[in-house]
């Protein structure tokens, strides 16, 4: 479980408007671990989401490189990039983008149909997926039927379902109740666990960000170690 499953070698980010430049991420250097929980705190604006998804090949770093067990990944093209992200990372966003028109259990389901797993199959996995977030009542009811947590967790399931090596999540809880919060937190933290999976959470809340076996803090695309 001491494996490198990340290395993060200074790399930067700006972006260019009009004439100026905004140097987003400075030179960040990072190894993460196979198992690790790790949380990064900071301010909105401080470059957190920005790190999220480059790490996890939705966007690219202006320099600077990010190995996946020793494979270079910032260098991979976009159809290399896609099937990276389809076969080892499971993104968690604060907004849900679930398809309105599907039911829950098709929603949940979806990356396995993109995959042309065939439909029993899918729908066997999808309903063991919708029983560990708690939502077998909810099985056939669409989106907008459901509350904002529950909405969350179907994401999570749906994000999951390829039991993929590498959770990201940026601020899963933002748009939810404290409490509620808690439990969706809970959630993702079950099946972390029961996959062995790497957990990189991005949240602007103390107490989250509090819960991680590593804990960063983000300030001005710089990142910190917060020790005990």
């Amino acid at each position: 479980m001491n494996d490198i499953i990340l290395k993060v070698s200074n790399i930067t980010k700006i972006f260019k408007k009009d004439s100026n430049e905004i140097n987003v991420i400075k030179g960040i250097s990072l190894d993460i671990l196979q198992g690790d929980f790790v949380t990064i705190m900071g301010p909105s604006g401080a470059g957190k989401s920005t790190f999220l998804h480059i790490l996890g090949t939705l966007d690219k770093p202006t320099s600077g490189e990010i190995f996946y067990r020793g494979e270079n990944i910032s260098k991979y093209n976009e159809e290399q990039a896609s099937n990276f992200r389809s076969e080892k990372i499971g993104f968690v966003f604060q907004f849900y983008h679930l398809l309105q028109d599907f039911t829950v259990i098709e929603n949940i389901a979806m990356p396995l149909f993109i995959k042309r797993v065939k439909m029993d199959k899918a729908l066997k996995k999808a309903e063991i997926f919708l029983e560990m977030m708690g939502l077998k009542d909810r099985r056939n009811h669409k989106p907008g039927e459901l509350s904002g947590g529950e909405q969350q967790r179907v994401a999570i399931a749906r994000a999951l379902i390829n039991e993929p090596e590498i959770i990201l999540a940026d601020e899963l809880t933002g748009n939810l109740d404290r409490k509620t919060g808690k439990d969706v937190l809970n959630y993702i933290l079950n099946i972390y666990n029961e996959f062995s999976a790497t957990l990189i959470l991005v949240t602007h809340d103390p107490e989250l960000g509090s819960m991680g076996k590593r804990r960063l803090n983000m300030i001005d695309g710089e990142l910190f170690e917060i020790k005990n």
